[in-house]
């Protein structure tokens, strides 16, 4: 009922429409009878997927496919004046964490800066509901694409103590989900299919795993209990060791593993932890009314800090190298601990990393924006 009062007969827009999540969110939605649900994509191929699937679900006129780019504000400005949505899920990132790693200023500007971008616009049009898809890489983050995330979370809360707003900003945290079109257990069996090997960069190297509609009704779930500022953040269960799922993988296959199919360790790439943590230093989890979801609700740098800081890593985003935007993305982020080995331009590293990216003597709990600390206070809601 809660999900249904903030979505039953309203304008709902999706961001990144396409993806193999916001597919299933577009799903889940469509059955809470929004007057109108905005398919916000800029791959075509994409969007004619997630259309071409909600149209065969008989949701054929409730949707509306649209064509565009977070970061074309003209564009979303455009829909945003002729749609007013009422709640927007904004799911469009990138997420690919070696490839971001050589191209931080891609991450940025999509994952950081678009949602700024999108938030500015949902603020104005006096959007009810805005809710960030994030991610469990955004805590004490060890890559450009969790710091980036990380970076859009601290905007939309400082947007939100900054007042005088009618838009409740939440941020939804949750970690791998089985099934995704990035998830590690299609490659698995690509590579069990090829014969072998089935490549594991660490023999502990462990990740949170859930499925996508379980994910995904949660994220609903979120939004209904979202008063604005909050990062929920999902039980995802226990831990899995991603060489134990390649094991299950192989014998679900009729083999066994070490035998008929080798399982070959590479080391930790760039920017990759050995496991993924709940909440950074200064963040208290607290109970909600569902027992797989917790908040966390920490006071942000105010707006002006979090806006200059914007300003200076904007400024070197296309005359810096890859080295000195993290630098800069770190001057912000304390607890980001950039990988800043060997690095190439436009492509992601193979090369292995044995750093084990999950030592606690960064986890300060201070945020300097623009050269200055500002203490992250718990405040639980």
């Amino acid at each position: 009922n809660d999900i249904r009062k903030y979505l039953e007969h309203r304008v709902v827009m999706v961001t990144g429409a396409g993806g193999s999540i916001r597919q299933e969110l577009c799903r889940q939605i469509a059955k809470f009878q929004p007057l109108r649900l905005l398919l916000v994509e800029k791959s075509e191929y994409a969007l004619f997927q997630i259309e071409q699937d909600m149209t065969e679900l008989g949701f054929k006129d409730l949707i509306e496919p649209l064509i565009a780019d977070i970061l074309d504000t003209q564009r979303m400005e455009y829909i945003f004046s002729k749609f007013s949505p009422s709640v927007v899920f904004h799911a469009a990132a990138h997420k690919h964490v070696p490839m971001m790693e050589n191209q931080p200023t891609e991450a940025l500007k999509n994952n950081t800066y678009g949602t700024a971008r999108l938030a500015d616009l949902a603020r104005l049009h006096h959007v009810s509901r805005f809710i960030l898809i994030s991610t469990d890489k955004a805590i004490n983050p060890t890559n450009v694409m969790g710091a980036s995330k990380r970076l859009a979370e601290l905007y939309l809360q400082a947007l939100q103590e900054n007042g005088n707003n009618a838009t409740r900003f939440i941020a939804v945290r949750f970690g791998n989900v089985l099934g995704s079109s990035g998830s590690v257990i299609p490659i698995f069996k690509r590579q069990i299919a090829a014969g072998g090997p089935v490549k594991v960069t660490h023999p502990e190297i462990n990740r949170y795993f859930m499925t996508i509609p379980e994910a995904v009704g949660l994220v609903l779930q979120s939004g209904a209990q979202g008063k604005g500022g909050e990062i929920f953040v999902l039980d995802m269960g226990k831990p899995v060791k991603i060489v134990d799922l390649a094991r299950t993988l192989i014998e679900l296959s009729g083999l066994e593993p070490d035998r008929d199919i080798e399982i070959l360790f590479t080391g930790l790439r760039p920017g990759e932890k050995l496991f993924e943590e709940l909440r950074h230093v200064g963040e208290n989890l607290a109970a909600t009314s569902h027992p797989k979801i917790l908040r966390l609700k920490a006071v942000p740098p105010p707006l002006s800090k979090v806006l200059a800081a914007l300003d200076e890593l904007d400024a070197s985003l296309y005359t810096s190298d890859i080295k000195t935007i993290k630098l800069l993305l770190k001057k912000t982020i304390p607890e980001y601990q950039p990988y800043l080995g060997r690095e190439r331009d436009n492509s992601w590293s193979s090369t292995s990393s044995s750093r084990a990216h999950n030592s606690k003597e960064y986890q300060s709990g201070m945020i300097p924006v623009n050269g200055q600390d500002q203490v992250v206070h718990a405040a639980v809601m």
